[in-house]
């Protein structure tokens, strides 16, 4: 807050060393946000590391807050954190006129982060549990069972994914899990992790919700049900984009950055349908590819329009149910809208039952749940595509001889190193978790053609 422009006019022109200029204002209000969102930043990290995967505020602050973008990674260190294990509240302190920014726990929902200057969100009844432990119930459902034993070149293989220079310098693998035929043949994990501790997802969540659009059995070909879209008059041009048309990058709409930043949902409590229903076209929907999280936050919140508030919300614990993902989360905003194109939270484990279960065309445990050709929706390319090699389906990438790997590879891939990679002419699911700090870039077409060359 300014004081200043509080005071009466005369006093301002008695004093004109107070006055600021139009440009140290905005300067001023600018900098005052970037430590609001890096105090969102804080709040949210420490509040999905410390509740939903049981690790030390110590742990996260050495591992999942360095190396994180430039404009936050300097102040982060500097804002005082406190956390209330009771109640299930961290609360970041940023700036002497508002409230700390608060981020909530709450069982099944994890963590919500409040909008910047508001109190705390409602908490947990009761102490947050730690998270769950190993579920006795056999692989894949459970953990019983599961006693990998990597030939000795496979071995080699995953040693190296976390040498940190083999498949990308400065990497930093958290996590590997690799399945064939859908037994686990190996797997390990960097200290301080391990298969039932969770980190976020980040983009990895994109193909969640791709697949959950599948179980909820609405069309994508239809127009996305956006209700800010939609006019009696029907001049709005953005309610001919389809729910294909989201999920496959081509909306046409505006972003402000490439990839499509969205740090003020992420982190600055912005809800989904303040911001993302905002931005205008700059192309002709399914004309351009462009990725962006704005367009599966859409798609998240037209299943929202279709299907009802109730149905909506039982949607990610269902799959995840289904599939024994029990150390799985779907966080959202403080209005109910699941930020679906990256924050959910999980396991290595977790994340190779779903990439499994997209290798079996949808169905686990003898159910279909998917419906017939939905995976075949989801890894064929359609329309524009990106320019790079790797082509996009809907929802997830695609891989194949220009990799150096097999046709008909696909990867769900998020920030900081999050990889799911299926090929399926060797019949091998491929997990790879990771806090890559800043520009380094984990190889996985690299690692995947290694994997597959291991006897």
């Amino acid at each position: 807050m300014r004081r200043v422009l509080l005071l009466p006019a005369l006093i301002l022109l008695s004093a004109p060393s107070v006055a600021q200029s139009p440009q140290s204002v905005r300067a001023d209000d600018r900098a005052n946000w970037v430590r609001a969102v890096a105090a969102g930043y804080k709040a949210a990290f420490l509040c999905g590391g410390i509740f939903n995967a049981g690790r030390s505020e110590r742990q996260i602050e050495a591992v999942e807050l360095k190396g994180i973008y430039p404009e936050y990674e300097e102040i982060v260190p500097t804002l005082n954190a406190r956390v209330d294990r009771r109640r299930g509240i961290v609360a970041v302190t940023f700036d002497r006129a508002l409230p700390p920014r608060y981020a909530s726990w709450q069982a099944g929902r994890g963590c919500t982060l409040a909008p910047i200057g508001a109190a705390a969100l409602p908490a947990a009844r009761s102490a947050p549990p730690p998270p769950a432990g190993a579920d006795p119930r056999p692989w894949p459902m459970g953990d019983a069972g599961v006693a990998p034993r990597p030939s000795a070149a496979l071995e080699r293989v995953i040693e190296h994914a976390f040498a940190g220079t083999t498949y990308g310098h400065g990497t930093d693998t958290l996590g590997v899990v690799v399945l064939r035929d859908g037994r686990v043949v190996a797997e390990r994990y960097r200290d301080g992790f391990g298969p039932f501790v969770a980190n976020r997802t980040w983009s990895v969540a994109k193909s969640i919700t791709g697949t959950l659009v599948g179980m909820s059995g609405v069309d994508p070909r239809r127009p996305a049900n956006i209700r800010e879209w939609q006019s009696a008059y029907g001049i709005d041009p953005r309610a001919r984009i389809t729910l294909d048309h989201l999920l496959r990058m081509s909306s046409g709409l505006h972003s402000d950055t490439a990839g499509n930043r969205t740090d003020a949902i992420y982190f600055g409590g912005t809800t989904v349908g303040e911001q993302a229903t905002g931005w205008p076209l700059s192309s002709r929907p399914g004309e351009r590819f462009r990725y962006a999280n704005n367009d599966i936050m859409l798609a998240a919140r037209s299943l929202r329009a279709s299907l009802g508030d109730v149905r909506y919300r039982a949607l990610p614990q269902r799959l995840f149910t289904a599939l024994g993902m029990r150390h799985t989360v779907a966080q959202s905003d403080w209005r109910d809208n699941y930020i679906a194109s990256s924050d959910m939270w999980t396991t290595a484990r977790d994340l190779a039952r779903l990439g499994q279960f997209w290798l079996q065309d949808g169905v686990w445990q003898g159910r279909r749940l998917l419906p017939a050709g939905w995976m075949r929706y989801m890894t064929t390319p359609k329309g524009p595509q990106p320019d790079r090699s790797e082509g996009y389906g809907a929802s997830i990438w695609l891989f194949g001889p220009a990799q150096g790997l097999p046709a008909g590879s696909y990867s769900a891939q998020g920030n900081r190193g999050q990889y799911v990679m299926v090929v399926p002419a060797h019949r091998l699911v491929i997990v790879r978790r990771g806090e890559d700090p800043g520009s380094a870039r984990f190889d996985v077409a690299r690692f995947a053609a290694d994997v597959i060359a291991a006897p």
